[in-house]
């Protein structure tokens, strides 16, 4: 009588040992951070600074741009790059914002950008972080913290439709630190941040294309203005020839 042969034992892929163990489904849901790209149209620094102890004197600076990689389920993965255009900076009047903008405090004409990466992200809630990283301003690179918050992540419902995240965002820093020490006696040291931001959703970095929708059915397709940059009207500002604060704008 023969023996029966031996059973053929056939190898079995790492592929079917991850689908046996369960740990390919995990795999697959566990998707990379999305990249995003900031929306200079909708993205706005406010800074607070004080004004010879009367005020608080108020500024904006628009038309930020740069990079976010983000994921909603893990903020510890969240990675920005940001590039703030100084030359935009607006204090409600002319004089003030060339004299903010010369050599002796801003001194954009040399440095026209203000450049933040983060390091790292530490989540305190589902919708609230801390960014840290480093602020390069006039030349200078110091260390900066933002509390943030994230206010939504959906789709646009305005036309392109762009699938969009919003952040709130405050901070605070020294000007000083950042070689700004001009005019002690009229502008205060601690400068606060406030900044509005929103990002779309970046389809070049090889995104799936899942952010466009169509109008719902009846509705008139909605406008909104085209996100193109502006291009700065003011003339590189020049610094004060008599190094003091222009004079208080009329009443």
């Amino acid at each position: 009588m023969r023996p029966s042969p031996m059973p053929r034992i056939r190898p079995i892929s790492v592929a079917s040992v991850l689908l046996l163990s369960g740990v390919a489904p995990m795999l697959a849901m566990a998707a990379p951070p999305q990249t995003w790209s900031l929306d200079p149209v909708h993205t706005r620094v406010m800074f607070a600074v004080e004004h010879a102890g009367f005020s608080h004197a108020l500024g904006t600076v628009s038309g930020s741009t740069g990079t976010l990689v983000f994921d909603r389920d893990d903020w510890t993965t969240a990675r920005l790059d940001v590039q703030v255009p100084l030359q935009r900076l607006d204090l409600g009047d002319a004089k003030w914002n060339k004299a903010v903008l010369a050599s002796n405090l801003v001194d954009a004409e040399h440095h026209p950008q203000a450049h933040f990466v983060s390091s790292s992200v530490e989540p305190v809630d589902a919708d609230h972080a801390k960014v840290c990283g480093e602020l390069t301003l006039r030349g200078v690179t110091r260390p900066l913290c933002m509390d943030v918050t994230l206010n939504a992540v959906k789709r646009h419902p305005l036309p392109p439709f762009h699938r969009t995240a919003g952040f709130s965002a405050t901070a605070t820093l020294s000007r000083a630190e950042f070689g700004m020490t001009a005019w002690k006696n009229v502008i205060g040291d601690r400068v606060d941040l406030r900044i509005e931001a929103e990002a779309l959703r970046d389809r070049s970095a090889g995104e799936p294309a899942d952010d466009v929708a169509a109008p719902a059915e009846g509705a008139a397709p909605a406008t909104e203005p085209t996100h193109s940059e502006p291009t700065p009207t003011e003339p590189v500002p020049q610094e004060p020839a008599d190094q003091q604060p222009p004079p208080e704008p009329t009443p």
